[in-house]
């Protein structure tokens, strides 16, 4: 596994996770692409829809993309890392667990994300997310 991209993509994601706004800027380009299904259908570019977010989050005390708060770690299953010189994919099976009342519920998603390094430093320019459920074919 590619060392230096892999720490990249937990500081990116740590970052996020924290609702830290300096650091997301820090991490990712800022013509950023990315799909999130459960949000829209649709495309959504740039920089300001996650800064919302972050902020709504916490000023709210929540880590990002939970919907209660509680003590929470983000894990990467079957990370895949592929490095073509100054671009990389990462793909893997997102998966946050938070600590409630009512015990550890988990969350999980299929992420791929495309980094590249732009002027020595790396930046996530594109995410892609899908549900990680069986497909209505599968039965």
């Amino acid at each position: 596994m590619d060392q230096e991209v892999h720490q990249f993509l937990l500081e990116h994601l740590q970052g996020i996770m924290t609702n830290n706004i300096a650091s997301y800027h820090e991490t990712t380009a800022e013509d950023l692409t990315l799909y999130e299904w459960w949000v829209t259908p649709h495309r959504l570019d740039g920089l300001p829809f996650h800064e919302f977010m972050m902020n709504s989050n916490a000023e709210r005390g929540a880590v990002f993309g939970a919907e209660e708060t509680g003590k929470t770690r983000f894990d990467l299953s079957n990370l895949l890392i592929q490095r073509y010189g100054d671009t990389a994919i990462a793909s893997y099976t997102l998966l946050i667990s938070t600590a409630l009342g009512t015990g550890v519920q988990v969350a999980a998603h299929n992420e791929s994300r495309v980094m590249v390094k732009i002027d020595g430093a790396w930046k996530v320019v594109h995410v892609h997310k899908s549900p990680a459920y069986s497909a209505p074919h599968v039965g």
